[in-house]
């Protein structure tokens, strides 16, 4: 490490009980997205004793603040995320609810970053400014309660960032990263490490329509909404082979159950479901096959279909001179035996970290500290020293590094970028052709189908 780094490890070190702290009461208090008001109120109060003045939306969770450094120059956003998994059977759940995605890390980790920020000296030789910022909703779950909020105007978009995104909250930041945290296995024993990006999503809402008679006195006179919609799921999986290996499609569906008795026909059966891919053409071309498939097995047994289609995440594409200056920062905290980086490294998971990415240069890394399974009820901290502090710690020599010698590497890496899209109004206006709200099958007075099921 150079003076500068052991500076800035040691302004992070002085407030390593704050971390700490703040990391098992996040994990004890989870909450799902767009609900995560305990977490909000708790780190607000953390803070603003440390003298930040935040803005926050008032009718959704989440907040930022600006650290100006008093000199010119771009301004970086470094985030966190808010939101828990619903997961009632882990061991440590509360109210069915568990971090097993390691999101109270994050959060964790920036009241640190903005306790550090805090010291003597720790903005010396810097330029711009940072914008510290908590945001909700990045799990991808609850679909209905999100539509609800969508319907209501409290929310326009499913995700938190992008939601921020759409209420300006990005506006005039130039680039952004996040640390998300991460299990090493015991052949992989690394701190911290980063791969080139990763799907984006579009989230998906199904409802079979039947008719419901007598189970068993009158099945003749009722129309099969669960069969027709485990028809169409089968149908989806049969086309699993025709999609491009290179496209990383994936398609995962659940049922969320029938409103009947045993003794009944169902008339209604719902599905949540995600389709995913590499690109948006991709994802858009997977989701037009997956909206026949449903359509098709609809039809099959005389049951409707209805598709409610939302933008979910756009794919997450990390720029490499960016991850090149982070890779070095790590190095220099930890050691090159205990870094992990691979420039074509593809995660087909999602994250509305992706949103950002297409409109500015941006990076999700991520630091180890927890064993298990990702979203698994194995899920836990096992070191929340590496996961929490290493990520403070990371995240810090990064915003120096981009931001000191009048933000060289900063401006390089802002030159350089060429984004998917000019504006985020630009980017707005692509995924909102994604949403969908269609009865794809509709009989007439004499049985005869219209087919419609999609509008891109």
């Amino acid at each position: 490490m150079t003076e500068r780094q052991l500076q800035i490890a040691g302004n992070a070190d002085k407030h390593r009980k704050l971390v700490l702290d703040a990391e098992r009461w996040l994990w004890a208090h989870p909450q799902t997205g767009y609900t995560e008001w305990e977490a909000h109120a708790y780190l607000k109060d953390a803070f603003e004793k440390l003298g930040y003045t935040l803005t926050e939306p008032g009718d959704i969770p989440g907040f930022f603040t600006d650290l100006d450094t008093g000199r010119p120059g771009p301004r970086l956003c470094i985030m966190g995320e808010l939101d828990a998994l619903d997961i009632a059977n882990h061991p440590e759940s509360v109210n069915g609810m568990t971090h097993c995605c390691g999101h109270h890390g994050q959060g964790a980790a920036l009241l640190g970053i903005a306790a550090a920020l805090k010291e003597p000296g720790a903005l010396d030789g810097l330029c711009g400014s940072i914008r510290l910022m908590m945001v909700p909703a990045e799990e991808m779950i609850q679909l209905a309660f999100r539509e609800e909020l969508r319907r209501e105007g409290v929310i326009h978009y499913m995700g938190g960032k992008v939601e921020f995104l759409y209420r300006g909250y990005f506006d005039g930041v130039d680039l952004c990263m996040m640390v998300h945290g991460t299990a090493a296995g015991k052949d992989e024993a690394f701190d911290l490490s980063c791969g080139l990006g990763s799907n984006g999503c579009m989230a998906k809402t199904i409802r079979f329509k039947g008719k419901s008679s007598h189970a068993g006195g009158a099945p003749h006179l009722g129309v099969n909404a669960q069969y027709a919609a485990m028809l169409g799921l089968q149908a989806c999986n049969d086309l699993r082979e025709t999609f491009r290996d290179k496209d990383c499609v994936r398609f995962h569906p659940i049922m969320m159950g029938v409103n009947c008795a045993v003794n009944i026909i169902p008339d209604e059966m719902k599905i949540e479901s995600y389709v995913r891919a590499r690109t948006l053409d991709a994802m858009i071309a997977a989701n037009k096959r997956v909206n026949r498939a449903l359509a098709g097995a609809a039809l099959a047994l005389g049951a409707g279909v209805e598709l409610c289609d939302r933008p979910g995440y756009s794919p997450e594409v990390h720029d490499r001179t960016f991850m090149q200056l982070i890779e070095r920062c790590c190095v220099d905290l930890v050691g090159a035996d205990r870094v992990r980086f691979d420039y074509e490294g593809w995660s087909t998971g999602s994250s509305d970290f992706g949103d950002l990415t297409c409109i500015m240069p941006g990076v999700q890394f991520n630091a180890a500290g927890v064993t298990g399974t990702g979203h698994g009820i194995d899920y836990c901290v096992a070191d929340p020293e590496r996961l929490c502090v290493n990520s403070t710690k990371a995240q810090l020599f990064v915003a120096d590094a981009l931001l000191t010698d009048g933000a060289a590497a900063a401006r390089e890496i802002i030159d350089g970028y060429r984004p998917l899209y000019p504006s985020k109004e630009a980017f707005f206006a692509a995924i909102d052709k994604i949403t969908l709200d269609k009865d794809a099958v509709v009989y007439d007075e004499n049985g005869n189908a219209r087919v419609d099921f999609q509008n891109i």
